[in-house]
């Protein structure tokens, strides 16, 4: 059992809030399960907290509670006491990541769980880093022969001016959430669209528009049995989902969706497809645009929200149960790892003692 667990949420996000809810969920998912729960809250500033004060949601109305920043080191971290010592050393077994958005779910959390040499029951630096970002995630996506919306990448607004067929949606390359996503019908509203959209992120995604359109989820993690996959839930809302259809209670979701077992099956196998061809960790929710009968993949989220609980467990404690396998499931891949051979060359010893020494290292 991974009895101390470190888990990650926050970060320097346009998505913090919906990372705090997130987050204390887990953490007190983990604490019923008998977990010994150290939570890490990243301010959107980017400083680190720590502290049990951080696992009440209540606690951050009108902003994070007061708590200790971390001191992180190799297998954990220290907490420091009111007078800056480092005495408390929480050595951990495992790490998740909860942060939605910008580096802590673009790889950030990832390379420093792999730098501090603790097992992360998340999605690892390669999968975060790329699914972060729109454009990257539709490139990699290509290269395994499925299907994306028609798009132009654009790195400032002006490039949008040879842009004449609409409607199209207007995303920043590296928000989820649906911050800053809007239809434009014309070139006034596409000018808009794209200075709001230039004013959260440097680069943006302009796609085709799909209307009609249905917007489909499916989650899946590694489980030990193997691919867990979820059922295809339909997500309901206006133009496009908007945050508040998202978060606030507005949208409407079935689940599973009223689909033809050809439609379902098909989005499983790109889940499938997509997983297991780049090796990916964690929970994973792929959002899915269908046209008719055509498919397209939408975004691939790397820490999807409430980490998808809704669509791959039957309540709270059978979630729990799952975050506790894939806990015990990181830390047996660490332990492979880590078991692997390093090797040392000795070409160190093959140099002259003064050898490095700038006076006498002179490159010709």
């Amino acid at each position: 059992m991974c009895k101390n667990v470190i888990v990650f949420f926050g970060g320097p996000s346009s998505e913090n809030e919906i990372s705090v809810i997130t987050g204390t969920l887990t953490v007190n998912l983990l604490k019923r399960g008998g977990h010994v729960v150290m939570p890490v809250f990243i301010t959107q500033r980017g400083d680190y907290l720590c502290g049990e004060a951080l696992a009440d949601i209540a606690n951050f109305r009108g902003g994070p509670p007061a708590a200790p920043s971390p001191v992180f080191c190799r297998g954990g971290l220290y907490v420091p006491s009111k007078r800056g010592r480092l005495k408390n050393f929480f050595r951990a077994d495992c790490a998740v990541n909860c942060c939605h958005g910008g580096w802590g779910e673009g790889g950030g959390i990832s390379g420093l769980c792999a730098a501090l040499s603790v097992p992360l029951a998340s999605a690892g630096i390669f999968e975060s880093a790329a699914f972060i970002d729109k454009y990257i995630t539709k490139i990699v996506l290509r290269g395994l022969g499925v299907p994306v919306v028609q798009f132009r990448y654009l790195r400032s607004a002006d490039e949008g001016g040879g842009i004449d067929a609409f409607p199209v949606v207007v995303k920043p390359a590296r928000l989820g959430s649906s911050i800053g996503v809007a239809v434009a019908r014309n070139k006034e509203e596409l000018s808009q669209s794209l200075a709001a959209a230039f004013e959260l992120d440097t680069a943006v995604l302009v796609e085709r528009y799909i209307s009609p359109r249905r917007e489909i989820n499916c989650a899946a993690c590694m489980c030990r049995e193997g691919l867990r996959i979820s059922p295809c839930e339909e997500v309901f809302g206006g133009d496009l989902l908007s945050y508040d259809d998202k978060y606030s209670g507005s949208g409407k979701r079935v689940c599973p969706a009223d689909l033809s077992p050809a439609l379902a099956e098909g989005m499983r196998d790109i889940v499938r497809t997509v997983y297991l061809s780049l090796n990916m960790k964690g929970i994973v929710r792929f959002d899915f645009i269908l046209e008719g009968d055509d498919i397209y993949v939408g975004e691939i989220n790397t820490v999807p929200g409430s980490l998808s609980h809704y669509l791959l467990a039957h309540g709270y404690n059978d979630f729990g149960l799952l975050l506790g396998e894939l806990m015990k499931a990181a830390a047996a891949e660490a332990e492979k790892e880590g078991s692997k051979l390093l090797v040392n060359t000795g070409i160190v010893n093959n140099f002259a003692s003064n050898a490095c020494k700038i006076k006498s290292y002179i490159v010709k």
